[in-house]
């Protein structure tokens, strides 16, 4: 046979062979827990799952190939949270993506050796998750959503929309939001603007009604949403939004999935950027990276919503200088 027949012949034949496997599929079937603060339906939620799972794809993880995902959801309840967080440490997994702060507080409560990726947690170093931001010191490392200047922007959107606001109300849930993180600079911005900064504490979806109808007889006041699991679940959201239009209170809210909801405006970090974030540390993880050695994050992409519709129904006036710096407009 001519070498040049035998060179033919020996491609097609290897045409013919099983490519090579990637490394990550000829090894062990990796585990991956997550756990969520949110409800499971929870549409926001839902979307930030799969944008991690297709963001991990993209690396070369696929679950059912090389990776299982054992997700589980709190419905920001924070008994559940701790249930959970026990319930998937069991299970041994490679590593966890816990979202927010009290998942994280469940989670670390369990395990100090099983890596832990947070997600949406607002004071990492102040919860004692890490040593500091750009060395974690631990076995948990992740990517925070907020910084000092949102709370200026909070009050900067309220000042634009409520011209000669004299008061700003921020509600919370403080058995689920890190309060002290984001009260205080909340209180400076308010204060420096000449505005009367009032914390509005509540614990249940039953004191959410009269906080918000208090509101509707005081004039030049607005509110303001921290960024909370209470207030981010879906049933809470869809009540402080129907309060809101009923008593015609000026609400700013920290997402902009809030506003697609039918909140009148929103500043704050895009959570689905940080989910899609979060899958580059769990690829360096499941390829042997500690996440003492990985800087916590800080958010990147930040994002103006702005529902006209809601604006009409409120009489609330946007200025052409507000809509031009939005990064979206729901008419």
């Amino acid at each position: 046979m001519r070498r040049r027949e035998f060179i033919l012949l020996l491609g097609g034949t290897a045409a013919m062979w099983p490519m090579p496997l990637n490394a990550q599929q000829t090894g062990r079937m990796r585990r991956i827990g997550v756990l969520f603060g949110s409800a499971e339906g929870d549409p926001q939620a839902v979307t930030e799952l799969a944008v991690f799972t297709k963001a991990l794809q993209e690396f070369g993880w696929t679950e059912g190939r090389n990776i299982r995902i054992d997700t589980r959801w709190a419905a920001a309840d924070v008994d559940r949270m701790h249930v959970l967080a026990r319930e998937l440490v069991s299970l041994q997994p490679d590593l966890i993506v816990g979202q927010t702060t009290q998942v994280v507080a469940a989670l670390q409560r369990e395990t100090r050796t099983i890596s832990i990726v947070f997600v949406v947690v607002g004071d990492p170093v102040g919860s004692g998750f890490v040593a500091s931001l750009p060395q974690p010191g631990g076995n948990i490392t992740g990517f925070i959503n907020i910084e000092a200047s949102l709370s200026g922007k909070w009050i900067e959107v309220l000042k634009e929309i409520v011209p000669g606001v004299t008061r700003a109300v921020l509600m919370f849930n403080p058995d689920t939001a890190p309060v002290s993180y984001y009260l205080q600079p909340f209180e400076a911005a308010a204060r420096s603007s000449a505005i009367e900064p009032i914390a509005a504490p509540v614990h249940t979806a039953a004191d959410i009604q009269p906080l918000v109808a208090s509101l509707g007889d005081v004039p030049k006041a607005g509110l303001v949403l921290m960024p909370d699991i209470f207030t981010g679940k879906r049933s809470n959201l869809d009540l402080i939004v129907s309060l809101a239009a009923s008593y015609r209170v000026p609400t700013i809210y920290p997402y902009r999935f809030m506003v697609a909801a039918g909140g009148l405006i929103s500043y704050g970090v895009d959570p689905i950027d940080i989910f899609r974030r979060a899958s580059t540390y769990v690829d360096r993880i499941l390829k042997g990276a500690k996440p003492a050695d990985l800087p916590v994050q800080l958010p990147t992409k930040f994002e103006l919503a702005i529902n006209l519709r809601t604006a009409k129904a409120l009489g609330v006036d946007i200025s052409a200088t507000l809509l031009g710096r939005a990064d979206e407009v729901i008419e």
